[in-house]
């Protein structure tokens, strides 16, 4: 570590804030997650052409859920060593073109391999853009990565309520649209480029370069992303199988389930956003324990109602509850890992939600065999295991960036020091 001396030039990241910036990589972030948001709203759609089961259809969810997080960290850590802002353009695209296919796929196998397809692009996207905020950020850590964080959250809630219509109206041709937003929105990023990648660690800017000040705590980032995989199974099934309980269980029409899970996506983008604000000024780990504990009961009054006005008014609650932790365990892990920022966006955005993914045909089987209700209840209690983990978590930085911008002959009057 570093120690700076009073009458060194030193200058915080913290001062280093381009928003501009970050408005353009959270509008890639909702076009980049438009595509993970219309997949369980075309379940429906996919069970009618395709005559599927509730865990085939669960299984495509599991289809982009695993080719979308599980490689993840692996490009963080390239990310980590190497520079690849086309990562972000490239992910994009194959986002949007995966999904768009699946709309035209003949048999299962090949709509399988589609969205498959759609979830690497959005493994590509996110440990870099997730890595670019955080250079692009100041000390409101939190606060800057829920901006990001919430683009996602938003094209979760836009999916549902613009493939459904669409379907309608143009069958199942009409996913092609979907390849339209996200070409767009790459070649803006092409365009942006420069700005994006105007800040880097290992870049040198104006003769300074970044400093990592903390150490790295391997125990409690392992227990995040172990924590992150219970809350991720809850985020996952009630994504997946809100829409079939609305329509199989509430009778509703598809286009009801498409507005209902819609509100619970919009409830969860105010979520992130006042989560990320309320970890910046009471600390990470409070904002944690207590979204995970007090989302229990609320699922459980969701399942309870048999109006669909009041379930649906439900989901708002349900939604913003469960998300308050949303970019917090981001920041947190990024805290924990500070020299490997990418890796861990990978882990907490990737790996973990995959593992949570991963359980989405055994709750599809257990709708089958038991019941909506049953894999719904389940989906309500895991949270609860999730807050007993969270208590074992150690407050990180707080908010305080881990970087300092350490002019060179400074830094090398402090290395010299050292060594004395």
């Amino acid at each position: 570590m570093v120690a700076t001396m009073p009458e060194q030039s030193a200058v915080t990241s913290n001062d280093q804030v381009d928003y501009k910036a970050i408005a353009l990589l959270s509008g890639a972030h909702l076009s980049d997650d438009v595509n993970q948001g219309v997949v369980p709203a075309m379940l429906p759609f996919f069970i009618a052409a395709h005559h599927l089961t509730y865990a085939a259809a669960a299984g495509l969810v599991l289809a982009q859920t695993l080719s979308s997080s599980i490689v993840q960290p692996a490009f963080g850590m390239l990310a980590d060593r190497r520079s690849m802002p086309w990562l972000i353009p490239l992910g994009l695209s194959l986002a949007g073109i995966g999904v768009a296919l699946s709309g035209i796929a003949p048999t299962y196998e090949l709509l399988f391999a589609a969205i498959a397809l759609s979830g690497v692009g959005i493994s590509a996207f996110h440990p870099e853009a997730a890595r670019r905020v955080r250079y692009l950020s100041g000390s409101r850590q939190a606060t800057t990565m829920s901006l990001f964080t919430v683009g996602g959250m938003v094209g979760f809630a836009v999916g549902p309520m613009s493939i459904t219509p669409t379907l309608i109206a143009f069958g199942m041709h009409g996913a092609l649209i979907l390849a339209l937003p996200v070409l767009v929105m790459a070649a803006a990023i092409l365009l942006q480029m420069p700005r994006i990648t105007a800040v880097h660690p290992s870049q040198r800017r104006g003769g300074a370069h970044v400093v990592a000040e903390a150490p790295e705590r391997w125990g409690d980032f392992s227990l995040l992303a172990v924590m992150l995989v219970f809350r991720s199974v809850a985020f996952f099934g009630l994504n997946t199988f809100v829409p079939l309980y609305w329509t199989g269980v509430l009778h509703g029409t598809k286009a009801g389930a498409a507005y209902a899970l819609t509100t619970m996506l919009s409830a969860v983008a105010v979520g992130t956003l006042i989560g990320g604000r309320l970890a910046d000024t009471h600390g990470r780990k409070i904002v944690i324990v207590v979204s995970l504990i007090a989302v229990v009961p609320l699922i459980l009054l969701f399942l309870s109602s048999s109006s669909l006005l009041v379930a649906g008014a439900m989901l708002i609650p349900v939604g913003a509850v469960l998300a308050a932790s949303n970019s917090v365990v981001v920041v947190m892990a990024q805290e924990y890992l500070p020299n490997r920022v990418g890796l861990a966006a990978g882990v907490t955005m990737g790996l973990s939600m995959t593992l949570g993914g991963l359980v989405m045909p055994l709750l599809g089987s257990i709708a089958d065999h038991h019941g909506l209700s049953t894999a719904l209840t389940i989906v309500a209690l895991l949270p609860a295991v999730g807050f007993l983990l969270s208590l074992g978590l150690h407050e990180s930085s707080g908010g305080t960036s881990n970087e300092t911008i350490v002019e060179p002959a400074a830094e090398e009057r402090n290395l010299a020091s050292q060594a004395q």
